[in-house]
């Protein structure tokens, strides 16, 4: 939850100051850096009540998520609504998930997409994601690949790593584009890159099956251990993965099991440097 508040900071800051005082909307933003929750939200509490919508949307994003105080859905819809209606991308978003989710107001998809769609239109990539998804499940609106793909494409643009797995899908299976494999191992490859493990798991059954990338049993059996390790063991996703790295296992030699499992470890290294 409180990556979601400090993005939404990120967000917040690449915004114009609001007239009327802004100064408590940023006393509350320096306060949530220096790690004092408490002040901030006072800060944010005070910048809302003033009219500040970034603040209005912070305040919605803390009573969605119960951080600081207790979780409150009728005052995360007052809020992120407030912010929504002054055009704040972020409660917009916010918003549309409280319908979709059906939390603090009766679950409706038609509105859900509304302000999905508004959020969108403003480049807000989770907001893309969720309508392409609406789209592409026929929820709130009939379902149309079409728009699916055109939102897909434009959170993928923007590095959305859910975005760029579901466009590959997208081309995989040939839905409201022709089928291309090679596009669908692109933007899996996109995705598994950023540590998604649905599109690790994709691009290893690609590179096993020689669709759309040339058919590389060290590569399958990489990426396959990536996606493995994202997974709960015991869970069937988790299963199926052991099951077919045991089948890929069986054209491999040794040496091709043990490169494809260094070269895993140096791709969790470098990409969880933080972690050590």
């Amino acid at each position: 939850m409180m990556r979601a508040i400090l993005a939404a900071c990120l967000l917040c800051l690449s915004v114009a100051a609001f007239a009327g005082q802004p100064d408590a909307f940023i006393a509350g933003l320096a306060a949530l850096k220096a790690g004092d929750n408490s002040a901030a939200l006072a800060d944010f509490r005070l910048a809302a009540q003033q009219g500040d919508a970034r603040a209005q949307g912070m305040l919605g994003t803390y009573y969605a998520g119960g951080q600081g105080v207790p979780q409150d859905y009728a005052k995360a819809l007052k809020w992120n609504r407030l912010a929504a209606h002054q055009g704040q991308a972020l409660a917009q978003y916010d918003l549309g998930t409280m319908y979709d989710n059906g939390q603090g107001v009766p679950q409706d998809y038609a509105k859900a997409v509304k302000w999905y769609r508004l959020s969108a239109r403003q480049g807000f990539t989770d907001a893309q994601n969720n309508l392409a998804a609406m789209y592409y499940n026929g929820q709130g609106v009939p379902q149309d690949y079409g728009k699916a793909l055109k939102w897909y494409r434009l959170a993928a643009q923007q590095g959305d790593a859910e975005a760029q797995y579901n466009l590959g899908v997208m081309y995989d299976k040939g839905q409201g584009v022709p089928q291309d494999y090679g596009e669908a191992a692109k933007w899996y490859r996109f995705a598994a890159q950023q540590g998604d493990g649905d599109a690790q798991s994709n691009l290893g059954a690609m590179y096993a099956s020689g669709q759309g990338v040339p058919q590389n049993y060290v590569e399958a059996y990489k990426w396959r251990v990536l996606s493995k390790a994202t997974l709960n063991p015991g869970s069937d996703d988790y299963k199926i993965t052991d099951t077919a790295m045991s089948a890929l296992a069986t054209g491999m030699t040794p040496a091709q099991i043990a490169q494809a499992q260094q070269e895993a470890s140096a791709w969790w290294a470098a990409h969880h440097k933080d972690a050590h």
